[in-house]
C-alpha cells in the first residue's frame, strides 16, 4: 500500500463522494513511452471498460492547460508512468505536481506510480538522469527556485509510495504485456473496492442522515462497532446506507455492500452466493471452491480476520442471516465497522445479547422527511428539478405531500407518475391515491406485514382498521380479551416501525401503512363484503348493515359517518355476525331499535344510541362499553345478579335515563364514567368494594344523593364528585384506600368530610372549592403529608379578633398556621374564603408555588409570602385589601425576580465587562417563570419601556438581563400571546394569557432567564442585540374594542439610551406597529 498517497486510514473529516468524469488518468513522457508501453496500457484499460484520459490531443504550451488540470481533478485513479527521461519535461513535472496537490486536497484520489525501467531509489534520492534533469531545471529557473523545489517534493512523495516496478529482463514478470495485465487487474480490484454506489437521482435529505451515521460510526476509534439503521418501510434506509458507504468505504482495507440479505439468503444456495460476493468484494477472489455455507463462514473468518473491513448488510430480518455471513462477530480486526439496515428494531437487542456481546451495537432511526424536504423531492421528480411555474400545481403538490406524510418512497413514485401530466390529471390522481392504494408503494410496505406472526397480523389489522389514535392501554384490554397477547404483539409492531406509541400512550401509524392494512383486508374478498374480516369503510359497512348481508367472517365493523346522518339499519343486521368482536358506530342516528346484538361483543361503542338495547342481548363477553348520551336503562341492559367478569371500562356519560346504578357483579371494573347523568340518584353498595376500580367520574350528577356507606376501593386513583350539589354525605374511606391521589368535591353539597380521610395517605389533590355547606374539616386532614394541591373555600375555622373592624365577622384559617403539616403543598387556593389576614406563617410552606386569593371579600392584609419560591400569585376582586399590601406584594415579586426599579435604560452600559453566555443565569427549572395577577389598574412607572402599540423594542448585551412584562387589562374577555424575537431570529412564545374580562387586572410575568439566554445564544449574538417583544390579541367570541389592554410595558436593564424620568402617555420610540410582523 502507498504510505502517503493512498493512505486508507481514518480521517477526521469526510467529504461527499466526488463526481468523476474519468476512471483513470495517465501521466507519461510521450517521447519515452507513447508509442509503446503507454499506448498498450491505455488500450488494456479501455478494453477492461475503464474510461481513461490520455493527453494525446491537448495543445502544448509553457504551462499545463486548465483543461488538463480539470481532467486530473475529475479522475478517480491517477497513474504516473515514470520513465528514464520523465524529469526532463517541464510539462510532465508540472502535471506531476498538480497530481500530488490534488491527492493532498482530496483523500478520495488514488495515485499509482509505474516505475518503468527506472529504479525508485534514483527518483527518491534524485540521482542519475533524474538528478541531472533537475539540476538543469534549477539553472534554467534560477529566479524561480520554488517551482523546482515543488517538482522535487512531488517526485519524492511519488517515489516513496508503493507502485509497480518493471525492468526489462527482470524475472518478476514474463513480459511487458504480463506486467500490463497485472496493472489492469490491480486497478480493477482497487476500483471495485471503492467505486461509489448509485444513491439517488435527487438525494434530498440524505446527506444529513449519512453524516449523522458517519459520526455514530466514529471510524477514528481503533475498535469494532456495529450500527443498526431502522425506520418505516420506504423511508430510505438502504439509500442512506449507500450514501454512508460512499463516504467512508475508502478508509478500510476492504468493503462490501450486500443488498437484500433477507430476500437473497432464503436458501443455502443464496447464502453461499452472498458469502462469495463478500469474499470477492474484499479480496477480489471469486475462485474459492463451492462447498456449504458452514465452510463459507469459516473461510470468511479465516481470510478477513486480519483486515479492517467495512460491511453493510441490507434488509436483515434475522440474526441467523448475520451468523451465516459474519459468524459470531468475534473475529473483526480493530477499526472494522458493520452497518445493518433492518425493519425490526428488536433484532438489535437480540444481537447485543446473542452475538456482539463484547462489541458496541448502536442504533439510528431514520425519520420521515420534513415538509420542506418532501416538497423539494416532489418538485425534483415531478418537474425534473425545476420549480412549478403554476400556483395551482404548487397547491396540488402540497396536497400530495400531505398524503405521503414525508415518506420518500411514496413521494418519488407519485411525483414520477405525475411528471408531464395535465392539471386535471393531477386532480384525478389525488382522488385516486386516496381511494385506491398504489401497487408499487404497497409492495414495499407490505413486506413488513408479511413477516409478522398470525396474532401480530391480527393486532396490526385491528389497529389499522379501528384503533389508530386510541389509547394503547385501552386497546390492550380489548385485544387481550381476543386472545391476541397485545402486551407482546404491540411492542413487536413498534419495533418493526409499523405503529408508534407517543408520549401520551396514543397508538398511531403512517397513513400509507394504515392504507396498506386496509388493503390487506380488502384483498381477503375484493368483491364480497361479507367475507372480509373487518369493515371500516363507511359505505361498505352501511351496505352490509342496511341489507342484512353480514356473516360469521366479520370480526369487527365500524360505521363512522363524516357528517351526522339519519339512516335505518336492518333490525336483524347483526344476527348473522356471531363472531363479531368490535362494534363502533358514530355520527349515525337510526330510526328503529335493533332487535339483536351478538353476545360475543368485546367492544361496544355507540354514542347517542336513541333506544334501549335489545332484550335478548347479554353482554357476557363485553370488556368496554361506551354509550354516552344514550337512552339506555341499566336495569334493562343488565339483569340482576348477572356476573360480568370481563367488563373493565364503562362510559355512560350524560345518559338521562339512568337513575340508579344497580347491584352488579363486575369484579374487574377499572373505569366508571357517569358524569352528567342528571337523573342518577343512587349508587349501589356493591360499588364500594370493587378492588380493581381505578377511576370513578360522577361530575355533574346533580341529583345524586346516595353513595355506598363505605369505600374499600384498593386501586382507586381518582374520585370526582364535582358539581354533585345534592350529595350531602361522603362515604367513609377504608384504610386500604392507599392509592387515591385525587379527590374532587368542588361545588358538591357535602356538609362534612369524614375523619377517615386520614386513611388517604397518598392523596395529592383535594378540591373543596365552593362547597357552600361545608363548615369544618376534620383534624385528620393534617395527616395528608403528600398533599400537593388544596382548593378550599372553607376549612376548619376559628373566630378571631379583627383588628380592622370589630363589628365585621371574619375568620382566620387554621391550616395557614401549621405549614409544617403540609411539606409537599405546591398549590393553595383560598378563593372565596372569609379570610381577613394572610399571616407570615404562610411563608414557611416549603414547596408552595401557586397562591390564588380571588374574591376574598374580607381580605385586608397580606403580611408575607414565600416569594422566593412562588411561581403564580393571583389576587382579584379583594376589595378591602389595603394598597400597601398590594404594592408590597408587587415589590416582593420584583425582588424575587431580581429586578431593581432604579436600574433602567442604559444601566447595562455602565459596565465595561461583558459577561459570558451563562454567567449569572439561573439554572434550568420549570418554576423559573413568575406570574402575578393583581386587582390593579395602574402600570408601575418604573417599567422603562411602555406602550399601547403591538411591539416594544430594546437592546441587550451578550448576557440577557432579567425581564418583566406587565399588562393593564380592561373589562373584556380576550387572549394574549406574547412573543420575543432576538436579532430577527426565530420568534418564541413566552406567555399565553386568558383574560375573563370580569375585572380590570394588572398581569405581570417574568420569563425564565435561562430560556431567554438560550434564545439569545442561538441568534448570532454580538455586543449589541436587538430584542423585539410583540403581543397578539385574539377574541373568543367577537372582535374586540379598544379597551381590552389599557397599556403594557417591560422592565429590563437594557443597553438603550436612557429614557426621560417622566413617562408620557403617548407611545415611546421603543414601540412600533406590527401589522405584518414575521
Amino acid at each position: 500500500m502507498m504510505s502517503f498517497l493512498n493512505n486508507k486510514g481514518a480521517s477526521s473529516s469526510f467529504s461527499s463522494t466526488r463526481q468523476c468524469n474519468y476512471d483513470v488518468f495517465l501521466s507519461f513522457r510521450g517521447e519515452d513511452t507513447r508509442e509503446g508501453f503507454t499506448s498498450h496500457l491505455y488500450k488494456a484499460l479501455c478494453d477492461k471498460g475503464f474510461y481513461t484520459f490520455i493527453d494525446d490531443k491537448l495543445p502544448r504550451g509553457e504551462e499545463i492547460s486548465e483543461e488538463l488540470i480539470k481532467a486530473i481533478k475529475n479522475s478517480s485513479i491517477l497513474v504516473i508512468v515514470l520513465s528514464e527521461n520523465y524529469a526532463e519535461s517541464k510539462w510532465c513535472l508540472d502535471e506531476l505536481a498538480e497530481i500530488v496537490d490534488c491527492r493532498e486536497k482530496d483523500q478520495e484520489v488514488q495515485i499509482h506510480p509505474v516505475f518503468y525501467n527506472v529504479d525508485p531509489s534514483e527518483i527518491r534520492n534524485q540521482k542519475g538522469n533524474f538528478g541531472m534533469a533537475l539540476a538543469n531545471h534549477e539553472m534554467k529557473f534560477k529566479n524561480n527556485k520554488d517551482k523546482v523545489q515543488r517538482w522535487r517534493d512531488a517526485l519524492r512523495k511519488v517515489a516513496n509510495a508503493s507502485g509497480w516496478h518493471y525492468k526489462k529482463g527482470c524475472s518478476t514478470y514474463k513480459s511487458e504485456s504480463h506486467f500490463i495485465q497485472k496493472i489492469v487487474e490491480e486497478i480493477s480490484n482497487a476500483k471495485l473496492n471503492w467505486t461509489p454506489l448509485y444513491v439517488a437521482e435527487y438525494p434530498v435529505g440524505i446527506n444529513s442522515h449519512a453524516e449523522a451515521i458517519v459520526s455514530l460510526l466514529d471510524i477514528g476509534l481503533d475498535e469494532f462497532c456495529m450500527v443498526g439503521i431502522h425506520g418505516l418501510p420506504g423511508v430510505g434506509k438502504t439509500t442512506i446506507a449507500k450514501a454512508v458507504y460512499n463516504k467512508i468505504a475508502k478508509h478500510f482495507d476492504g468493503s462490501s455492500f450486500l443488498m437484500n440479505v433477507r430476500e437473497n439468503s432464503g436458501t443455502d444456495a443464496g447464502i453461499i452466493t452472498l458469502q462469495k460476493q463478500l469474499l470477492n468484494d474484499i479480496l477480489g477472489d471469486d475462485n474459492w471452491k463451492e462447498g456449504n455455507k458452514f465452510r463459507g463462514i469459516s473461510l470468511i473468518e479465516k481470510r478477513l480476520r486480519c483486515k479492517k473491513v467495512f460491511l453493510i448488510l441490507d434488509d436483515v430480518d434475522d440474526s441467523t442471516r448475520i451468523e451465516n455471513l459474519l459468524g459470531k462477530c468475534n473475529w473483526f480486526a480493530p477499526g472494522s465497522r458493520v452497518i445493518l439496515t433492518l425493519r425490526d428494531r428488536c433484532l438489535l437487542v437480540a444481537l447485543k445479547e446473542k452475538l456482539c456481546t463484547t462489541y458496541k451495537v448502536k442504533e439510528f432511526e431514520i425519520e420521515q422527511l420534513e415538509k420542506h424536504e418532501a416538497l423539494q423531492l416532489f418538485n425534483d421528480h415531478a418537474f425534473s428539478g425545476n420549480k412549478p411555474h403554476d400556483e395551482d400545481y404548487s397547491k396540488l403538490a402540497t396536497k400530495f405531500i400531505d398524503f405521503a406524510k414525508g415518506l420518500p418512497l411514496a413521494i418519488e413514485i407519485i411525483a414520477r407518475d405525475l411528471c408531464g401530466k395535465a392539471k386535471d390529471e393531477w386532480e384525478s390522481a389525488l382522488d385516486m391515491y386516496n381511494k385506491i392504494p398504489n401497487k408499487d408503494i404497497q409492495k414495499t410496505l407490505r413486506v413488513s406485514y408479511d413477516g409478522l406472526h398470525d396474532t401480530e397480523k391480527d393486532i396490526f389489522l385491528d389497529i389499522a382498521c379501528f384503533f389508530k389514535g386510541w389509547n394503547k392501554d385501552y386497546v390492550v384490554k380489548i385485544l387481550n380479551a381476543c386472545g391476541l397477547c397485545p402486551g407482546f404483539g404491540i411492542p413487536r409492531l413498534v419495533s418493526k416501525c409499523l405503529i408508534t406509541v407517543d408520549g401520551f400512550g396514543k397508538l398511531s401509524m403512517h397513513d400509507l401503512i394504515q392504507q396498506m392494512g386496509k388493503e390487506v383486508v380488502r384483498q381477503q374478498a375484493p368483491d364480497i363484503l361479507r367475507k372480509r374480516s373487518r369493515l371500516c369503510c363507511y359505505e361498505d359497512s352501511l351496505k352490509v348493515l342496511t341489507t342484512n348481508k353480514g356473516s360469521k367472517h366479520i370480526r369487527g365493523i365500524m360505521l363512522n359517518s363524516p357528517q351526522l346522518v339519519k339512516v335505518q339499519l336492518h333490525t336483524e343486521a347483526f344476527r348473522k355476525m356471531e363472531n363479531l368482536k368490535f362494534l363502533i358506530v358514530e355520527n349515525v342516528h337510526i330510526c328503529k331499535p335493533l332487535e339483536f346484538l351478538p353476545n360475543n361483543l368485546i367492544l361496544l361503542k355507540w354514542p347517542y344510541y336513541p333506544f334501549h338495547l335489545p332484550l335478548e342481548y347479554f353482554p357476557e363477553q363485553l370488556v368496554a362499553i361506551e354509550m354516552p348520551h344514550s337512552h339506555i336503562r341499566l336495569s334493562k341492559l343488565i339483569k340482576q345478579e348477572c356476573r360480568l367478569e370481563n367488563l373493565i371500562d364503562v362510559n355512560f356519560k350524560d345518559c338521562e335515563f339512568i337513575t340508579i346504578l344497580p347491584k352488579l357483579q363486575v369484579p374487574n371494573l377499572e373505569n366508571l364514567k357517569l358524569s352528567f347523568c342528571e337523573n342518577l340518584v343512587e349508587i349501589d353498595e356493591c360499588f364500594g368494594y370493587l378492588e380493581k376500580l381505578r377511576m370513578c367520574n360522577l361530575v355533574g350528577c346533580k341529583k345524586l344523593q346516595f353513595l355506598p356507606s363505605q369505600l374499600r376501593l384498593k386501586s382507586l386513583h381518582s374520585f370526582d364528585l364535582t358539581g354533585c350539589s345534592r350529595l350531602e354525605k361522603l362515604p367513609d374511606f377504608h384504610q386500604e384506600m392507599e392509592c387515591l391521589d385525587g379527590l374532587y368535591l368542588s361545588g358538591s353539597g357535602i356538609r362534612e368530610v369524614p375523619s377517615s380521610i386520614e386513611h388517604l395517605t397518598k392523596l395529592k389533590n383535594l378540591c373543596l372549592h365552593r362547597c357552600k355547606n361545608l363548615r369544618d374539616l376534620p383534624y385528620g386532614i393534617y395527616k395528608l403529608q403528600r398533599l400537593r394541591q388544596l382548593w378550599t373555600s372553607t376549612t376548619k375555622l376559628r373566630q378571631t379578633c379583627n383588628s380592622f373592624d370589630s363589628s365585621s365577622e371574619g375568620y382566620e384559617l387554621d391550616l395557614l398556621m401549621k405549614p409544617h403539616y403540609f411539606p409537599a403543598l405546591e398549590i393553595l387556593s383560598l378563593s372565596e374564603t372569609n379570610i381577613v389576614t394572610i399571616p407570615k406563617s404562610i411563608s414557611r410552606f416549603p414547596k408552595l408555588r401557586d397562591l390564588y386569593i380571588m374574591d376574598c371579600k374580607l381580605l385586608r392584609e397580606i403580611q408575607e409570602l414565600p416569594i422566593r419560591f412562588m411561581r403564580i400569585v393571583r389576587e382579584e376582586n379583594c376589595m378591602l385589601l389595603d394598597t400597601q399590601s398590594a404594592s408590597g406584594l408587587l415589590n416582593q415579586v420584583m425582588e424575587m425576580i431580581g429586578i431593581s426599579p432604579n436600574r433602567v435604560c442604559g444601566s447595562a452600559r455602565s459596565t465595561k465587562h461583558f459577561p459570558s453566555e451563562t454567567e449569572g443565569v439561573e439554572y434550568k427549572n420549570p418554576f423559573c417563570q413568575h406570574t402575578i395577577i393583581l386587582w390593579e389598574t395602574e402600570m408601575p412607572k418604573w417599567f422603562n419601556h411602555q406602550s399601547v402599540e403591538n411591539s416594544i423594542f430594546f437592546w441587550v448585551g451578550r448576557k440577557f438581563p432579567k425581564l418583566a412584562v406587565c399588562f393593564v387589562l380592561g373589562r373584556q374577555a380576550f387572549y394574549i400571546s406574547v412573543y420575543i424575537s432576538i436579532n430577527g431570529y426565530k420568534k418564541r412564545e413566552y406567555e399565553y394569557i386568558r383574560h375573563t374580562g370580569n375585572n380590570c387586572n394588572l398581569h405581570l410575568f417574568s420569563p425564565p432567564q435561562w430560556s431567554l439566554q438560550e434564545h439569545l445564544n442561538k441568534s448570532n449574538p454580538t455586543d449589541q442585540n436587538h430584542v423585539k417583544v410583540t403581543k397578539i390579541i385574539s377574541y373568543p367570541d367577537f372582535v374586540g374594542g379598544a379597551n381590552c389592554i389599557k397599556r403594557w410595558g417591560v422592565h429590563v436593564e437594557c443597553t438603550c439610551p436612557p429614557q426621560e424620568a417622566a413617562i408620557p402617555d403617548l407611545p415611546l420610540l421603543t414601540a412600533g406597529h406590527d401589522d405584518d410582523w414575521w
